[in-house]
This record gives C-alpha cells, structure tokens and sequence, in this order.
C-alpha cells in the first residue's frame, strides 16, 4: 500500500505531465514549426514522460501518443 507522500508526489508528476502534454498540444496547434521539429517536441515529451514515470510506455502511448498523432496527421498531414 502506498504512503500518502508516495500518492503526493506520484499526484505532482502526473501533473507536471499533464501541463507538458497540454503546453505541447497548444504550441503544435498555434505554431508553424516545421514538421521536423515538431515531430522532435513530441519525442522529447514522451522521453520527459518515461523520465516521471519509467517502464509505463504503453499507458503513455494509450494516452498521449494517439493525440500526438493526431494533431501531427491533421496540422501537417502525416502519420
């Protein structure tokens, strides 16, 4: 059973990945950035992602890469 600190901090890092993912979301959407470089942010998200929280790949791919792809699909037209 976990302490209430571990259930704290566990809490601070789902939120500290939750303003990540959304403050990338928004710059994807609002941003020119070539396709390169943003296919390079949401790869250095999930890297930051499996930094709070390693050995959870698939819960971050069931989560937030689906999104990832796409908003890359939509704004720039790949997969």
């Amino acid at each position: 059973m976990p302490t209430a600190e571990e259930i704290l901090a566990e809490s601070r890092r789902v939120r500290r990945l939750q303003v990540v993912v959304d403050l990338v979301t928004n710059l994807l959407r609002q941003s020119d950035l070539p396709v390169e470089e943003a296919a390079a942010l949401v790869a250095q998200t999930r890297q930051y992602a499996l930094r709070l929280f390693p050995g959870r790949e698939e819960t971050y791919d069931l989560l937030y890469q689906s999104r990832f792809k796409r908003l890359l699909a939509e704004k720039y037209r790949v997969i």
